[in-house]
Formats: C-alpha cells, sequence, structure tokens
C-alpha cells in the first residue's frame, strides 16, 4: 500500500484544503463502481492516483507523520481515491489506530465502501468516529443507506442517479444533496460529511465522465 498527502488541493470542490490519496489496493472489491464508473478512474486523478500507486507515494509511517504535522483544527479530507488502509475488504485496525492518533486536534473525515460486516471493519469504523476522525458509510441506494443507517456506527452518504435532488430513503430517513454540487460552496465553508452527529444522509448524484454507468448501477 502507498499514501500521499497533497496540503493544498487544486480542487474547486474541496475550497484548498489538504487531501490524500491511497492506492488502489487498498479498494475493497465489493465497491460497485471499481472498474464500473469510479470517479478516480477517469481524468486528472487517475493520473495521479497511479502515480501514487508506483512512483508518487510513500509508506504509511511517512503518511501518518505528514498528517501529524498538520495544524491543530485543520480540517483535511482523507482519500480522494483509495479506501481505509487495509487490503481489499479489510481495514487494518493497528493502522486505522496510527491514524486516529494522528488525526487528534484535526478535523480530518472520509468515507468508506468496505463492507463492515467483514471482520472487524465495524469495530475500527465505530472506533474512529468516537475518536473524532470522521469515516462516512458510503452507500449505493436509497435502500442500502437506511441499511447502513440502521447499524448505528457513522454516518451516511449515498450516489444517487444524475441529477437527483433531496429525497428520502424507503424508511423516510431525508437526503441532502452535497451543495458543493450545484452551488459556490466548498467542502472547507460546508463542513457537513465531518460531522458525527448530522442527522441527514449526504447525497452524491452521479457526476463526471462516467455519470450515466454510474447512475444506472445505483438505479437499479
Amino acid at each position: 500500500m502507498r499514501f500521499h498527502l497533497t496540503v493544498k488541493s487544486t480542487n474547486r470542490k474541496l475550497g484548498g484544503i489538504p487531501v490524500s490519496t491511497s492506492s488502489s489496493d487498498t479498494c475493497p472489491p465489493s465497491c460497485p463502481f471499481r472498474t464500473s464508473g469510479c470517479y478516480a478512474e477517469g481524468g486528472p486523478l487517475a493520473m495521479h492516483w497511479n502515480k501514487v500507486n508506483s512512483t508518487r507515494g510513500y509508506d504509511w509511517s511517512e503518511f501518518i507523520a505528514k498528517v501529524i504535522a498538520l495544524p491543530l483544527g485543520q480540517l483535511w479530507r482523507h482519500n480522494q481515491a483509495g479506501d481505509l488502509a487495509g487490503i481489499g475488504e479489510d481495514i487494518d485496525l493497528g493502522m486505522m489506530n496510527d491514524l486516529v492518533m494522528a488525526n487528534m486536534g484535526k478535523c480530518g473525515y472520509t468515507y468508506t465502501h468496505k463492507d463492515p460486516a467483514i471482520g472487524s471493519n465495524a469495530k475500527a469504523i465505530e472506533y474512529a468516529n468516537a475518536n473524532e476522525f470522521i469515516i462516512n458509510l458510503s452507500a449505493n441506494s436509497l435502500r442500502h443507506a437506511d441499511l447502513l443507517v440502521d447499524l448505528g456506527i457513522a454516518p451516511v452518504t449515498v450516489v444517487l442517479p444524475v441529477d437527483s435532488g433531496n429525497t428520502k430513503t424507503p424508511k423516510g430517513r431525508i437526503v441532502k444533496i452535497c451543495p458543493a454540487i450545484k452551488h459556490d460552496i466548498t467542502c472547507k465553508t460546508c463542513r457537513a460529511c465531518s460531522v458525527i452527529s448530522r442527522t441527514s444522509i449526504v447525497g452524491f448524484p452521479a457526476h463526471g465522465a462516467r455519470k450515466n454507468i454510474v447512475s444506472k448501477i445505483v438505479s437499479t
């Protein structure tokens, strides 16, 4: 596994906050977008991701040192590409503990497609959220979002079909579309995905060059 931290992101939606990238071997086989519409597999991000997989990435200890060096109170996003440390579906508990400790005093957040039902994944996710490193569970449909919320271990986000608006899950839970999709708002100003106590699900309509592929997947 290889990792990289960009201290100031050039992604407009992020608003210049630090953002990390993890090598593709951290991605879980269960992710329905893997090789089938994943946003990170196309465009400039794909070129960066490929380099993290090889020459641009560095080992875990160097990555952790860079997270520790971030200023206190710094909002930062983990994994614009890749997933939580651990090969494939598994979350490495020791590496998760390293990350939680490195994030102390900062405001790190991320998303995961790793299945919380496998191994100690749910334990690792719950531990991180309890210690202020916020992990959002990524749902692939409104029904899936309900299943993930029912676990009670983490806030939830959901991928939606193209051009979706605010909606509700089958169980009546509120889904609010990420405001950065259509408005001049950034992750730096919004911060919703870094809030453990939020009651709504954040929705991300399919976007990018492969949005129609993703839209078809989440509509089934």
